[in-house]
């Protein structure tokens, strides 16, 4: 079991920035999770991937084909009330759920 985070690169968001997106997207995700997934998941270590895309196209993408198949999947939406300058489309994470489900859609993303 394991969680995969993906985040934009086209924004150029700072470490921390990039951090608390994740934090977000991460949270929001296993709070929507199936509850017998999210307790696995939580004993085994709660494992995660921080993957990377380059455009908002990308991360819409991803979203809908973890969608398609059934699984997990939450959209973040950073407010634009620091760095970015505008509300964006930042984050999205998939799962908790099986590795090889979440392979199946994230294993051609690069490590962030």
């Amino acid at each position: 079991m394991k969680q995969a985070i993906i985040i934009r690169t086209d924004l150029k968001m700072d470490k921390g920035k990039i951090a608390a997106q994740a934090s977000h997207a991460s949270v929001a995700a296993f709070i929507e999770s199936d509850k017998k997934k999210s307790d696995e998941w939580l004993s085994e270590g709660m494992k995660k991937i921080v993957l990377k895309v380059s455009s908002k196209k990308d991360l819409y993408d991803i979203y809908k084909e973890a969608k398609s198949e059934n699984m997990k999947a939450v959209m973040i939406t950073d407010a634009g009330l620091t760095q970015l300058k505008q509300p964006e489309k930042t984050a999205v994470a998939i799962g908790p759920d099986d590795d090889k489900k979440i392979d199946k859609i994230t294993g051609k993303l690069k490590l962030l």
